[in-house]
């Protein structure tokens, strides 16, 4: 791999998460733009290296290296993941770092057109389903609202 490669792979990953970081942070969530940033250039980072390494070897599958990405940055997101009672805070959040390291390995694999997709599709999601995500919420309050009614009026009886 010459190094303009390697810088444009590293580019391409902190440009995508980026991308889903500035859309964290518009969102005020505690993992933004540089963790974001810093996970999927990372995640590209570990990528190359392994295809580096493997240039001019038969054996070995950069894809091992892949699988333990995904693994330690479980470990990540868990941290980000909150309980307060009943609620659970942090899942997009999580979910969107782990996605931030899947996108690095697209960089990382040179897959542009991939990454680009991929950036697109997480950033409609995490944007686009705001509102149904709100109107599932307000209708779940809604309906535990009325069966606490029906139950205080058994009550009252």
């Amino acid at each position: 791999m010459f190094p303009t490669e390697f810088i444009i792979r590293l580019l391409a990953a902190s440009i995508a998460g980026g991308a889903l970081g500035i859309e964290r942070e518009s969102s005020n969530k505690s993992a933004g733009l540089r963790t974001n940033m810093i996970v999927s250039v990372g995640a590209s980072i570990y990528i190359m290296i392994s295809e580096i390494l493997l240039e001019n070897s038969t054996s070995g599958d950069p894809s091992r290296v892949m699988g333990q990405i995904v693994t330690g940055i479980g470990f990540l997101g868990a941290g980000v993941i909150l309980h307060r009672g009943a609620n659970v805070k942090g899942l997009t959040t999580a979910a969107t770092i782990w996605c931030s390291a899947a996108l690095g390995c697209l960089a990382g694999f040179g897959l542009y057109w991939e990454l680009a997709a991929s950036t697109i599709l997480i950033i409609f999601i995490n944007t686009g389903l705001k509102k149904a995500d709100f109107w599932f919420v307000k209708n779940k309050k809604e309906e535990e609202s009325k069966k606490d009614k029906l139950k205080n009026n058994k009550y009252d009886k």
